[in-house]
């Protein structure tokens, strides 16, 4: 990186002088309008032969841009296009409902929901569903498909009120986003809000749906649970499987689950036919699926000489060309090279024009944004600010609807996103996208017997999809930052995670629901032997299914709770009456289950000291889980400033109020199981904790946490490093833990995660005797289970 002001790569000229390469180094160039500096400002004495990161083809229309405009200050060329495009919108939209902003910011293109690609096929839509109970519809993303056919149904003349839209969504920020903008549409409040709310959702750790709600728009997971107890979808006329495309493991359930429901088999289809409910429709929504091979999996399912069960329609989309541009030679740090590329393209490319930019995740995003901000601040006068604006899953709420507000004048917007921007929600006004071409995807190792979270390239059809969100509202570019090589060697589509994640939580699903012969369900694509071997085996370990295979009453408490099996397994041990420790558990639990991280990631070593020095009470010798229990044990005993408390021990406070929200739920579905009372309760939160940092208390939680981690335990070995209990693999504490650089017996670790090398994230220490109970706990389970099976 250069010290003048911008990064490496970045080569300024004078005032008036004309640039005979084009300031992206790296990338194939004609000339280009460059950037001007103001007085007083250093030039980067980075040469772009000395860097090359990227190369980027020159367009006659930039060319005969840069001859009307040359000469003329920057912001004079694009001050009134960039004001009339934004400025009028922002005035216009400001105090507005989240929702009519959203739809307001879409500008000419935008106007209206009638004037949407999917208006065209609204008829159509309607009329084959009344005909078919399955309809699979093609459209691209941006065609307004996940917003207005909810609405369709919802005033079909077929819809009987009372009775549900359930639309499912992968991610919870998807299913929270939409149902705001389509009560926004609709007019109506959302969920629970007050009388006649028409819209709400329901996800993880929050529900918020009303009993006057006829459209619900949900995580596929937590329709899942739905199905448990109503394995007929009772209260839904209609159910919309978005995002099929994605191909998770909860989105082929689903699938199978809808099959068999609408070909009336199994539970679900009796339980409708008592009630005399008409069969269900189901609505298969897809950017880039494969529409022939969905078509085909329902057909499948219906007797050979009925008509026709399931009809298509393809939503024609609304496209503007978008040119791709690739790298000569590969990035050697595309973190850098993405840095390099925003900059490059913000100096050369004309507002109005938001910059999308894709990454792997929250890390590399927090990376970016702080060396983005601190470059910025060296630019001149006469070049446009930037705004930059991260979106990721585990963002809040309110900072996740920042990305659909208009910048302010003369002002670009820069979006960090991860893969959560490539299908599951819109950004209006970008014109540009930047395409690092990975993805954080889960992979699950077999020979570890380890999920780990691993940065994998992307597939030809995610690089299609990320490069369509420029040319969503006009013609647009996308900056690949990988070679055309690498690009036509990538898979064309993602591995479905049911080829490659961990099959535990799913089986148990699929057992719960009743379906015990796992080779009679009908899934879109079969996971490997090994891989279901293992899971069954896993749900054993937990004692959520017997030795036939057959769930337990355990599996089945499993199964409701909001949570993996494993935690489910920890939660369930903490009731028992020789640990009797639940609601410490929970505290933990709920640390664990947030997306974000409950400490402020330090960027410095004196930061780092100084996090350390005002968290030192904080801190537990036995690990992280006894950390986690401090922090939100002393956060829920402030009660005067809790924003100020965590400001003060660089806490972070937004994922400290998600922690006390899971909290609540879990106390809640755990009072509601008899598990805990609320005396229980009011004692342990007037109490001051201390019983559960003593040697007993650490016993107790700890035996919790074995029986559902018992392949994250570690072992002290002769060399010095962690090997694990199974499989002998070597793990090393995470130096985020509280443990790193010590050596304990043994250790439990929440996650394993793979960068440099392996290691245990969420570490605590062990004692070697719990260690020795668990496996004769398990040696006498074994036996007795021989002794049954012998024995009959």
């Amino acid at each position: 990186m250069s010290s003048g002001g911008e990064p490496r790569g970045t080569k300024r000229k004078r005032t008036g002088q004309r640039d005979e390469h084009s300031t992206h180094p790296g990338w194939a160039s004609s000339p280009s309008t460059g950037p001007r500096r103001s007085a007083g400002q250093r030039v980067s004495r980075t040469s772009p032969e000395d860097r090359p990161i990227c190369e980027a083809q020159g367009h006659e229309s930039r060319d005969a841009r840069r001859d009307a405009t040359d000469g003329a200050p920057h912001g004079a060329t694009q001050g009134a296009n960039h004001g009339a495009s934004r400025g009028a919108t922002r005035g216009a939209t400001r105090g507005a409902p989240f929702g009519a902003r959203s739809v307001a910011m879409n500008g000419a293109t935008r106007q209206t929901s009638s004037g949407l690609p999917i208006a065209a096929n609204r008829e159509e839509i309607v009329s084959k569903l009344s005909g078919a109970p399955v309809l699979v519809l093609s459209g691209e993303t941006g065609s307004g498909k996940t917003t207005q056919i909810p609405q369709y149904l919802l005033e079909a003349p077929w819809h009987k009120k009372g009775l549900r839209i359930g639309v499912t969504q992968p991610r919870r920020v998807a299913a929270m986003t939409l149902a705001r903008r389509v009560a926004s549409e609709l007019g109506s409040s959302l969920g629970k809000a007050g009388a006649g709310a028409k819209v709400g959702y329901s996800v993880r750790f929050d529900t918020n749906v009303g009993h006057q709600n006829e459209i619900v728009f949900v995580t596929e997971g937590m329709l899942l649970i739905e199905l448990l107890s109503d394995p007929g979808l009772c209260n839904y006329e209609v159910v919309v499987v978005d995002e099929v495309h994605e191909r998770g493991i909860n989105v082929d359930l689903l699938l199978g689950l809808m099959r068999n429901l609408v070909c009336g088999k199994g539970p679900g289809a009796e339980a409708r036919q008592r009630k005399r409910l008409a069969r269900l429709k189901v609505v298969i929504m897809s950017a880039t699926a494969d529409v022939e091979s969905l078509k085909r999996f329902f057909e499948e399912g219906f007797p050979a000489s009925t008509s026709p069960q399931v009809s298509t329609v393809a939503v024609a989309g609304r496209q503007h060309p978008v040119e791709a541009i690739y790298l000569p030679q590969p990035a050697q740090d595309v973190t850098e090279a993405a840095l390099v590329s925003i900059f490059q393209v913000h100096r050369t490319e004309p507002l109005p024009g938001d910059i999308l930019v894709f990454l792997t995740g929250r890390e590399m995003i927090t990376q970016l944004q702080d060396n983005i901000k601190k470059y910025a601040s060296g630019l001149g006068p006469d070049i446009p600010k930037v705004l930059v604006l991260p979106l990721y899953a585990a963002l809040s709420q309110s900072a996740q609807q920042l990305v659909f507000e208009p910048a302010p004048r003369f002002t670009r917007k820069i979006i960090l996103a991860t893969n959560i921007a490539e299908s599951s929600i819109t950004v209006p006004g970008v014109r540009y996208v930047i395409d690092t071409g990975k993805e954080k995807r889960k992979q699950f190792r077999q020979k570890l017997h380890l999920e780990s979270l691993l940065s994998k390239p992307i597939s030809k059809s995610s690089a299609k999809q990320r490069m369509g969100r420029a040319g969503r509202e006009a013609p647009g570019k996308c900056w690949r930052l990988y070679t055309k090589l690498a690009y036509e060697r990538l898979e064309q589509n993602t591995k479905p995670e049911i080829v490659r994640c961990d099959l535990a939580d799913a089986i148990l699903k699929m057992k719960t629901s009743g379906i015990d012969d796992i080779g009679d369900f009908p899934l879109l694509d079969w996971p490997t032997l090994e891989g279901y071997q293992q899971a069954l085996l896993k749900l054993w370990d937990m004692q959520a299914v017997d030795r036939d295979g057959k769930v337990t009453d355990i599996g089945r408490h499993l199964s409701r709770f909001p949570l993996t099996p494993a935690y489910g397994r920890v939660l369930l041990e903490a009731t028992t009456q020789e640990q009797d420790c639940l609601l410490p558990v929970i505290d933990i639990v709920a640390s664990l289950s947030v997306e974000d991280t409950i400490f402020l990631v330090t960027d410095s070593e004196e930061a780092r000291n100084e996090a350390a020095s005002v968290r030192a009470p904080l801190l537990r010798r036995q690990g992280d889980h006894h950390t986690y229990l401090a922090v939100v044990q002393t956060y829920a005993a402030e009660n005067a400033d809790r924003k100020g408390w965590c400001s003060a021990r660089k806490v972070n406070h937004r994922a400290m109020q998600k922690v006390m929200d899971i909290r609540k739920q879990l106390r809640s579905q755990c009072s509601k199981l008899k598990f805990i009372s609320q005396d229980q309760i009011n004692e342990y939160d007037s109490s001051s904790g201390g019983e559960w940092i003593s040697d007993v208390g650490t016993a107790r939680i700890m035996r919790c946490f074995m029986q559902g981690f018992k392949e994250n335990i570690a072992i002290l070995g002769p060399e010095g490093t962690y090997l694990t209990l199974r499989g002998k693999h070597t793990v090393a504490i995470h130096p985020s833990s509280i443990l790193f650089g010590k050596k304990v017996e043994a250790i439990l670790y929440d996650e394993f995660v793979f960068t440099t090398k392996p290691y245990g994230r969420g570490v605590s220490a062990l004692q070697g005797d719990w260690i020795a109970e668990m496996q004769d706990q398990r040696e006498a389970a074994n036996a007795a289970a021989r002794s049954g099976a012998n024995g009959s």
